[in-house]
């Protein structure tokens, strides 16, 4: 989870090593390039060119009907739900899932969709007993439970495939559908080494974020079945989210795909070299397992953490939060960074 109150800022500043987060990429030059030549149109009227072969393409790689470009991931999980649910039915959902807890609970406050919360484990997982026991029964007494939301990644760990399936087709025997929220799936298949659209086979509907490891500004994408996107376009309208000549941002968004999904290998790469260096200081309760990813979490003693954090700005160095603070690797990240982030780590607890 993401901490945004007492988070330290760069205000602008340039010369940080952030690992706040895999969003605060800076597109390069390249990928503005890719902008400017982009051809555009107004997307509201469908007729932005750069935005459907953005669409285009994503239907294609996950081998889905259609896509709908959003600006963020929020929305694009919020158009989900709202495809999938009307007024007074509900949602199963991992307790320690984005769409739950990061989301402001918009589809309740938007979309009167109920949440039910289910136990994960440490890794995200969740449990096919505890989803078949909270399925509502057809009482009037209770919610219609249409909706299951997974996630992958989850805090960086990559889910059990062969796990999600068998959730997935469990699932759909009681009728409900499935709707993953990849924010990170790019990810979740370059530490698999396989297809994207294998991970999403047995899902409906998928959110998959652009502006995190692929670095682009902005931009997320919804996919699944035409007519459920369809009625997710109209969603998007309601929401606010129609964005006209857009197509600027989706040609980064279309960079990203074609030159940056191969550099997550080189993210995970960092990750393991950072969490395996700092793993050996014990006062920072590294969990190795956790880190599949581009993501780890430290647990440095809540006396100290401050004067940790405050130590690590001093050195042009941001991590997230303050309790279990979040370090995420991106491609604006090299190998000197995190050769400087081990460095002054172990000057800290040397002192």
């Amino acid at each position: 989870m993401t901490h945004y109150v007492g988070m330290k800022s760069t205000n602008g500043q340039s010369g940080f090593i952030d690992f706040r987060s895999d969003t605060v990429t800076k597109p390069s030059s390249e990928m503005k390039q890719a902008a400017m030549d982009c051809v555009l149109g107004d997307d509201v009227y469908g007729e932005d060119p750069t935005v459907n072969e953005l669409e285009e393409k994503m239907a294609t790689l996950l081998e889905k009907e259609a896509a709908l470009f959003l600006p963020t991931g929020s929305m694009s999980n919020l158009v989900s739900l709202l495809a999938h649910c009307g007024r007074g039915e509900e949602i199963l959902v991992g307790d320690k899932y984005h769409i739950y807890r990061d989301e402001a609970n918009g589809a309740s406050v938007l979309g009167g969709i109920a949440m039910d919360p289910i136990k994960t484990d440490v890794f995200g997982a969740l449990d096919i007993h505890d989803i078949i026991k909270a399925i509502k029964p057809n009482d009037s007494h209770c919610s219609i439970t249409k909706l299951l939301c997974l996630e992958n990644t989850v805090a960086g760990c990559v889910q059990n495939q062969k796990d999600i399936d068998i959730i997935a087709t469990t699932a759909k025997k009681s009728d409900l559908a499935i709707h993953l929220d990849g924010a990170r799936l790019f990810n979740a298949a370059v530490a698999q080494d396989v297809s994207i659209s294998t991970l999403v086979k047995n899902v409906d509907t998928v959110s998959i974020c652009l502006s995190k490891g692929l670095g682009a500004p902005a931009g997320s994408v919804m996919v699944g079945p035409k007519k459920l996107v369809n009625y997710a376009r109209r969603q998007r309208k309601l929401l606010g989210g129609g964005m006209r000549q857009i197509g600027i941002i989706a040609a980064c968004c279309l960079y990203g795909i074609e030159h940056n999904v191969k550099q997550l290998k080189h993210d995970h790469i960092k990750t393991k070299r950072l969490s395996s260096e700092l793993s050996k200081i014990s006062q920072l309760g590294i969990n190795l397992d956790m880190v599949q990813t581009n993501m780890m979490f430290i647990h440095p003693d809540r006396d100290e953490a401050e004067a940790l954090s405050t130590f690590l700005y001093e050195r042009k160095i941001l991590i997230g939060g303050q309790n279990s603070p979040r370090m995420v690797v991106h491609l604006d990240i090299s190998e000197d960074d995190i050769e400087s982030t081990i460095s002054a780590f172990n000057e800290f607890y040397q002192k």
